[in-house]
């Protein structure tokens, strides 16, 4: 049995010996209890990349993001890792320390970062290096004080290959960031991208395999384009460590608004408790285009929690 397989095989007993615990009557009963009677625990953060445009330009930084945020009353801020200045390599400490001080003078907290990685390639010597990368941020995104780091799992299936021996490509890789992660106390998160992951089946073979409280889905709640959207989100809530809350989806080919108010209640049902970032993608200047779309997922939420509680 090779190291990778042998890894696996002790995880997975691991897992089976506390599974039946976990899944036991009682506690399945007190998780119940306790996800009805918490109160509102949804935070809302804003992901960087809604200010691609000006921060690829140079004309704003994430010191300005991170006042922008604060001015308007986010909670906190994903500051995505493409904005880092010498990305992609790690900055400066002093930098990533300047950041987290900016923010905790304006109140914000950091919910996550994220980077681009490839984990889909046939040469292993260039996956091999996309691990130390990942690891890297990893390291980064510690010192950072971000609990989730959101990777990618890979573009597509290369020519001449088939799906399940590109998924164990990535799955090996993903577990070993996994492990990395955990020694640095950072939570690994695979965003669905509509590339290698299309669906929600395809986004939970990876979930099961990798099998770790350390790893789990950051849910893009845009990306779900091939199944029915709403029903793809709610088949993998349940996975969520962070999400990216979207001013549209789309489907059979028709983009619409998203239907905030039905997206929050699957929020609510699921177990998850936390930052719900939001990222605008439309054409133009985002100091604008945030905030109105911001006060509606304010309201959506608000009303959402407000539901059952009368």
């Amino acid at each position: 049995m090779d190291p990778i397989q042998r890894r696996r095989f002790i995880r997975s007993m691991a897992t089976a010996a506390t599974a039946t615990a976990f899944c036991s009557p009682a506690r399945v009963k007190a998780a119940t209890t306790e996800t009805q009677d918490n109160s509102n625990r949804f935070r809302i953060s804003l992901n960087a990349y809604s200010f691609n445009k000006p921060l690829t330009a140079g004309t704003t930084d994430l010191f300005r993001v991170l006042e922008f945020c604060a001015d308007h009353g986010f909670d906190a801020a994903d500051l995505t890792g493409y904005y880092f200045p010498g990305y992609p390599e790690v900055p400066p400490d002093d930098y990533l320390y300047r950041l987290k001080r900016k923010a905790h003078s304006l109140g914000l907290a950091i919910s996550g970062t994220g980077i681009r990685n490839e984990f889909a390639g046939p040469d292993a010597a260039k996956r091999n290096a996309e691990i130390v990368f990942v690891k890297k941020w990893i390291e980064a995104a510690a010192r950072l004080g971000a609990p989730v780091i959101r990777i990618f799992t890979g573009k597509a299936i290369p020519q001449g290959y088939e799906r399940k021996e590109v998924e164990q490509w990535i799955t090996d890789a993903i577990s070993t960031c996994t492990d990395h992660a955990q020694r640095h106390g950072v939570i690994l998160a695979m965003q669905n991208h509509n590339d290698f992951v299309k669906t929600a089946d395809e986004a939970i073979s990876i979930l099961d395999i990798i099998n770790s409280e350390w790893f789990g889905l950051v849910l893009d709640t845009g990306s779900f384009v091939t199944n029915e959207p709403y029903q793809e989100i709610s088949k993998t809530a349940r996975f969520a460590v962070n999400w990216q809350v979207k001013e549209r989806l789309t489907y059979k080919g028709q983009t619409q608004d998203m239907d905030l108010q039905r997206l929050f209640r699957i929020v609510k049902a699921s177990p998850y408790r936390g930052y719900l970032p939001i990222e605008t993608l439309s054409p133009g200047d985002p100091f604008s285009i945030v905030p109105p779309f911001f006060r509606k997922v304010k309201n959506a939420l608000a009303e959402v929690m407000a539901d059952g509680q009368k």
